[in-house]
């Protein structure tokens, strides 16, 4: 199926039983949303429905795709259900439930006092049994960094913000899949999709971009000691210049960590480029690809709107209603 073109899509849940990862019951819903994002639980949805659903049950959403003759059959969602709120309206009931990631029972996990990640351990073993209090599959894809040195935990530590930790330290990353199965990996380098207005039109038509160069210094002072040292942005082709702007905006930093052989000044020169290297983020509505998730790379090509070049998935807000309208948000990279 051709998830850039138009499709018809209906939706229902069903219960998971956290033994087999299974689903053992459908039920209907009236309406849904999936947020993705890139840090904490990763993901939620909210949806409703015309039975009362229960707390703490497992509960995946589904949807049902058909595209001239084609249909494809996508996991959308995973994870725990809370039952909030009643809707009365005379004699007819309607029920919200919100659900949680698959990593809320990691969240919700204290580790041991004294718990730390050994140096020369395999971050991924670790990070599987910090996920492990929870039922959701975990799947290690690739020959995984070992630790270069000890990560212990702090007074109030979860196995998820352990499991974050670790995370950083080996360079991965980690996401969620519609099963609720869990992914340890290493960064994407490569693009899962291409977007642009021709050939691959699958974003709508109004594309915001923002930059959040404001407050981007032009000078910089380097303190360190007795020493200082200066580094401006005199570049009439740089946008963040002195002369393009037309006035100074300063930094100062007195906690100076040079390199190896580099002089204050160096420093200097260096710290103001790595300042200056501000984000663009985009953010559009397209149609539902389930071959896109957040942390992945997409590449786009709007050379009229100044949009090219490759993107890190940010955000995803997945609307269970025509096409799976997708709302997303990318920042350059």
């Amino acid at each position: 199926m051709d998830w850039r073109k138009g499709y018809t899509a209906e939706y229902y849940a069903e219960y998971v039983d956290p033994d087999t990862w299974r689903g053992i019951g459908r039920f209907e819903i009236t309406s849904g949303k999936v947020v993705r994002k890139d840090s904490g639980l990763l993901q939620s949805a909210d949806i409703g429905c015309t039975k009362v659903v229960g707390d703490d049950l497992w509960i995946r959403l589904w949807m049902n795709a058909k595209q001239d003759g084609d249909t494809a059959h996508v996991a959308l969602f995973t994870g725990l259900s809370s039952y909030p709120s009643d809707n009365i309206d005379g004699y007819h009931m309607t029920y919200d439930a919100q659900l949680y990631s698959v990593l809320r029972p990691a969240d919700k996990y204290l580790l041991p006092l004294g718990w730390f990640a050994p140096k020369g351990m395999k971050g991924t073993d670790l990070i599987k049994e910090l996920l492990s209090v929870g039922p959701a599959p975990i799947v290690i894809e690739g020959e995984s960094p070992i630790l270069s040195q000890n990560i212990i935990a702090e007074k109030n530590e979860t196995g998820l913000t352990m499991t974050e930790k670790i995370l950083e330290a080996i360079g991965w990353r980690m996401i969620i899949d519609g099963m609720g199965v869990i992914h340890i990996l290493s960064p994407a380098k490569t693009h899962v999709a291409v977007y642009d207005p021709i050939d691959n039109d699958a974003i709508e038509p109004v594309i915001k971009r923002d930059r959040d160069s404001f407050d981007c210094p032009n000078v910089i002072r380097c303190i360190k000691g007795d020493d200082s040292a200066i580094a401006r942005d005199d570049d009439p082709d740089s946008p963040l210049s002195t002369v393009r702007r037309g006035y100074e905006i300063w930094a100062q930093e007195t906690d100076c960590k040079l390199n190896d052989n580099e002089s204050l000044g160096g420093y200097a020169i260096r710290r103001l480029k790595e300042l200056q290297a501000y984000s663009v983020n985009v953010s559009y509505d397209r149609r539902f690809n389930p071959d896109i998730n957040v942390t992945d790379i997409v590449s786009m090509n709007y050379p009229r709107q100044n949009i090219v070049g490759l993107y890190r998935v940010t955000s995803q807000n997945i609307t269970l209603g025509y096409g799976g309208k997708t709302s997303e948000e990318v920042i350059k990279i």
